[in-house]
């Protein structure tokens, strides 16, 4: 289940609410097929910045391109077939079955009222399939557990057929072998990728790229092994950590040292 590509940029993004600004002056790119991990930690402007990329929030100043078209002027179901999302504790309580789950992300290809083609139940098994949740398909989605659940709307986004992707914490929920499992098929299908992770190693196994936010600003950018370094993961995280390629198979790995008493950081937001 390949796809084309695009090229998904932040320009200056900042996002203003209660008079606090939750994004402050943020610029990225996530070039065409390129996996690109959004880290930090909780409160540092992830998801809020994630949410401008598929239009759920508008920046206060600053846009968001695809493909240099910026996307607040683009009608929405033309949005919706170049780029798609899977969100962080999406409610469960749909009710339809995991399929008809699915089967949602081929609503931007079709006409209103239109019903699935033989080409839509083909893409929406095979989605299925790649997240090995074809077994749930006649399934009533909100009896799911979390991790099925999470398979299920990540073959949803699968079967947008988009370009782009753009991932908040997609690993959530998910048992260790289907978070690789999953990360592996962003990889495998050549989407471009913006994906919101907590777990760094993770991060630095599947990235191309990361991209580190601090109270609601970007602080650094560029390969794993550049951006993770001791004195990154001190100052950002506020922890002793050790760092280096992983003797089998050569990804930076982090090793955090754990402190009985470790330093409190001081004006987080």
């Amino acid at each position: 289940m390949t796809r084309g590509t695009g090229t998904l940029r932040a320009e200056k993004v900042t996002v203003v609410a209660d008079g606090r600004a939750l994004v402050a002056d943020v610029s990225l790119e996530a070039a065409p097929g390129q996996v690109v991990g959004l880290v930090g930690p909780n409160g540092a402007g992830k998801s809020t910045l994630l949410r401008t990329f598929y239009r759920a929030l508008r920046p206060t100043s600053g846009r968001v391109l695809l493909d240099g078209d910026d996307i607040w002027r683009m009608p929405g179901r033309h949005l919706a077939r170049r780029l798609a999302a899977v969100l962080q504790d999406t409610t469960g309580d749909f009710e339809l079955t995991a399929y008809d789950v699915v089967a949602m992300g081929r609503t931007p290809h079709k006409r209103a009222f239109q019903g699935d083609a033989a080409t839509d139940r083909a893409i929406i098994t095979e989605a299925l399939a790649e997240l090995e949740a074809a077994h749930l398909a006649d399934a009533p989605f909100d009896r799911l557990s979390g991790g099925e659940k999470q398979r299920v709307l990540i073959a949803r986004a699968l079967a947008q057929q988009a370009g782009t992707l753009v991932l908040d914490e997609p690993t959530n929920h998910l048992d260790l072998r289907h978070q690789l499992d999953a990360l592996q098929l962003v990889r495998r299908i050549g989407a471009t990728a913006v994906i919101a992770l907590h777990d760094l190693n993770l991060a630095a196994a599947y990235c191309d790229r990361l991209c580190v936010l601090d109270c609601g600003r970007l602080v650094a950018t560029g390969t794993p092994a550049q951006v993770l370094t001791p004195a990154l993961l001190a100052d950002v995280y506020r922890v002793q950590a050790e760092v280096g390629a992983h003797p089998r198979t050569g990804i930076h790995q982090i090793t955090v040292l754990p402190e009985r008493d470790g330093p409190r950081r001081k004006g987080r937001r």
